[in-house]
């Protein structure tokens, strides 16, 4: 990290990395596992955290040089933190696709998204990936390039601030440098080979929080090398900062109610709508929920005003200074996308993507399904809803606990499939033309699926021919019969053995049988009848 005196939370951090690595060496339990699980949902939380504080410093940076009136000397310093910003959101990204794949790979989190045991003890996937594949040495590179590359942007706007490596081999981390089994690894074979997916996980989310606390202390440099702001107090302003004034309904109004002059030293009290707002270093923290509007316009917007008061002392005396913001609640529209949104299947698995475009981040969905059964997917809002045998089911979707709305849909039975003739070889038999005896001696009778239903509800397509009788026919007259229960293998050499030119061949089939998604065979009768010339 920076300089020779660490802070309290680089000593955290850094030894949190030294008991995530040193864990790697030992052959842990179940329940340890599960408890890297908990350290890696621990440090996604604490990044997020340090994302918010970060992006509001960079606004913070903006606000203060512009009220200075853009001093020429910190205006560059504005574009410095936002490049410090964008760097850092890069290299956290790529970091995070890395651990995507891993997940992915090892098929560590099952349908449900929980977890399992067994692939987070799974030691072969990270080696395959990070050793094997060469992403280590290629992570090694961009974590440590990081710091170089932050340095560089400080040391442009006159600030000569550096930073350790962050990506380090045993030799160069104290707990293991005298270590005779551990010392002569470098980066790749300390972490990754023979390391638990459980592990790997959560180390990956310890280096995003050390890029993160780089950001962090560069942006704080940034901040206090800002001149000095003077302001007189006949200019005194009281303001609200919002993420945003559209918010949509189900989700937190966020945003930081202050004067315009505040410093950490004051310490004003503020209410909104009669509420009393939590203060932090002059600035009111404002959080709560937006219930939705009765009525919104024609853009799907609903105006609010928030009413508040910032009691404060001014030139020596306490005063309260009023405060209005307009914000507008968003009406929460329900998109669905899906190749059979119209009418869904019934008894399938149709799969749905259900999305609130006006949550953004905030969405989090939760599913209520009548007249079916849903399964969620892995990822936010992907739905797979399995529908009753007929009428409508109805979808009813929630994000945080707070009811959106519901879609519905009409349930529209499985088409029935074509029932087609084939040869031995697959290929189509015509049935307006006569065919020769030895040709049909392979003969099979498939159930091809509607197009639409085969290429839209594939798990779901498999058709088989299960029931029915093939005939042949002298003059209308019934020669020789076999019986159907599977379309695939007739014993036609056996109807052929006295067929002659001039005779019928006559497919008759009375059921065909689907297999679903789940593997369930489910029996449906059909009516059809097929005529087959013999030369």
């Amino acid at each position: 990290m920076a300089g020779a005196k660490e802070t309290p939370r680089q000593r955290m951090i850094g030894m949190m990395y030294l008991v995530l690595t040193a864990l790697l060496a030992l052959q842990v339990s179940n329940q340890i596992l599960q408890k890297f699980v908990l350290l890696n949902d621990g440090m996604e939380r604490t990044s997020k955290n340090y994302i918010s504080k970060n992006e509001f410093t960079v606004s913070s940076i903006k606000s203060t040089v512009e009220q200075q009136g853009n001093n020429e000397k910190d205006v560059p310093k504005v574009a410095a933190a936002e490049e410090v910003r964008n760097a850092s959101k890069e290299v956290y990204a790529y970091l995070e696709d890395l651990k995507q794949q891993l997940i992915t790979q090892s098929n560590a989190r099952n349908e449900s998204g929980t977890f399992e045991s067994s692939s987070l003890k799974n030691t072969e996937v990270p080696g395959t990936i990070f050793a094997n594949r060469g992403k280590g040495e290629e992570m090694k590179e961009r974590l440590n390039s990081y710091p170089t590359q932050i340095s560089q942007i400080l040391s442009g706007i006159g600030i000569d601030m550096k930073f350790q490596a962050i990506a380090k081999d045993a030799s160069e981390i104290p707990l293991f440098a005298n270590d005779s089994e551990v010392k002569n690894k470098d980066f790749v074979a300390l972490n990754f080979v023979k390391s638990p997916v459980g592990a790997v996980m959560a180390l990956i989310s310890q280096w995003q929080n050390e890029v993160l606390n780089i950001e962090s202390e560069a942006l704080s440099q940034i901040t206090s090398s800002i001149g000095t702001f003077y302001f007189k107090a006949d200019i005194v302003e009281a303001r609200i900062a919002a993420t945003s004034n559209v918010v949509a309904a189900g989700t937190k109004f966020e945003g930081d109610m202050f004067i315009a002059s505040s410093s950490s030293a004051s310490a004003p009290t503020m209410t909104i709508d009669g509420r009393s707002v939590p203060v932090e270093n002059g600035f009111g923290k404002i959080e709560f929920t937006v219930t939705p509007a009765s009525e919104y316009d024609d853009r799907g917007l609903a105006r609010r005003v928030i009413q508040g008061e910032i009691e404060t002392n001014v030139g020596g005396e306490d005063q309260i200074l009023p405060v209005e913001y307009e914000y507008y609640v968003a009406q929460p529209v329900i998109k669905v996308s899906s190749e059979v949104v119209q009418q869904l299947y019934a008894d399938c698995a149709n799969e749905l993507l259900i999305e609130v475009p006006a949550l953004g981040n905030a969405y989090s969905p939760d599913f209520a399904v009548s007249n079916g059964q849903a399964i969620k997917g892995n990822a936010p809002g992907e739905l797979t809803v399995v529908p009753g045998a007929s009428g409508k089911v109805t979808i009813g979707v929630s994000s945080g606990g707070n009811k959106i709305g519901d879609v519905a849909y009409d349930i529209k039975p499985v088409p029935d499939p074509t029932i087609v003739p084939s040869l031995s070889n697959g290929s189509e038999i015509d049935a307006g033309q006569a065919q020769a005896i030895g040709s049909l001696t392979g003969m099979k009778v498939l159930a091809v699926p509607e197009a639409t239903f085969g290429r839209t509800m594939a798990r779901d397509a498999k058709f088989e021919v299960t029931g029915g009788e093939v005939r042949l026919l002298r003059n209308d007259v019934p020669r020789q019969t076999i019986q159907i229960s599977n379309g695939n293998s007739l014993a036609m050499r056996q109807l052929l053995e006295s067929a002659r030119a001039g005779d019928d061949i006559v497919v008759v089939v009375n059921q065909v049988t689907r297999t679903n998604f789940r593997g369930n065979q489910i029996n449906s009768s059909l009516n059809k009848v097929l005529r087959i010339g013999v030369k």
